[in-house]
């Protein structure tokens, strides 16, 4: 079933689509890695809060929702425009079960869902460790997870800062190949598993980042897996 685009969604992505024409330009590679139907988990890098409109712009064929912490729909002028995106809220720090299913029900209705891997943004220059929600999610929405890199977004609205101080820098946007769950599944048990799941996950997304641009270093601990 083709995703269904609210009008608003066409009028949010419209700004951001002006916002970055004037702020230095937006480039996408092999956006076309995204599959055209179904549930499927787009894993970025999160380094701003201009990560997913950016995602949104470049993904064309489908329609993006996103978790998002609640906090960002405290500014109803921004929550209004990431809500149209597709955003829906998420309590972070908490396990928000009610969340979690219906992303689950989101995924399995045959929707694209962005979900970010380390939880929250990155101060730049190092990748986080990744959480183990996504592997979760994946295994038990049974569908492909596709890993972007991110590029000039940490640069025009840094982590700290304010949109009254966004700046002006080129951003690209590096799509990977989509892989599953169970393609990484030759663990002994399941945390060995979730484990190489979110290796093969942390590889793929400093590997795009470099092709986009920005060389990230690698976690230096991992979550518990």
């Amino acid at each position: 079933m083709p995703d269904r685009f609210p009008p608003i969604y066409h009028i949010a992505t419209a700004l951001f689509r002006f916002f970055h024409a004037t702020h230095g330009g937006l480039k996408g590679l092999n956006p076309d890695r995204v599959p055209k139907e179904g549930g499927v988990i787009i894993a970025p890098v999160h380094m701003s809060h201009l990560d997913p409109p950016a995602l949104a712009n470049i993904i064309k064929h489908r329609r993006l929702r996103a978790l998002a912490k609640e906090e960002l729909f405290e500014n109803k002028l921004f929550g209004a425009i990431i809500a149209g995106i597709g955003a829906y809220p998420v309590k972070r720090g908490e396990g928000d079960l009610e969340a979690v299913k219906k992303t689950i029900d989101i995924l399995k209705g045959g929707e694209a869902v962005i979900v970010f891997p380390e939880g929250t943004r990155n101060n730049g220059t190092q990748l986080l460790p990744l959480a183990q929600g996504t592997a979760m999610l994946a295994k038990k929405a049974g569908v492909p997870v596709v890993p972007v890199g991110i590029a000039g977004t940490q640069m025009l609205l840094p982590h700290g800062d304010t949109i009254k101080r966004v700046k002006k820098y080129p951003v690209v946007v590096a799509v990977g190949e989509p892989f599953r769950y169970e393609d990484t599944a030759t663990g002994a048990n399941e945390k060995e598993n979730r484990k190489l799941f979110l290796d093969e996950l942390e590889k793929r997304i400093l590997s795009l980042c470099e092709e986009a641009g920005i060389a990230l270093k690698p976690p230096t601990e991992e979550k518990e897996r």
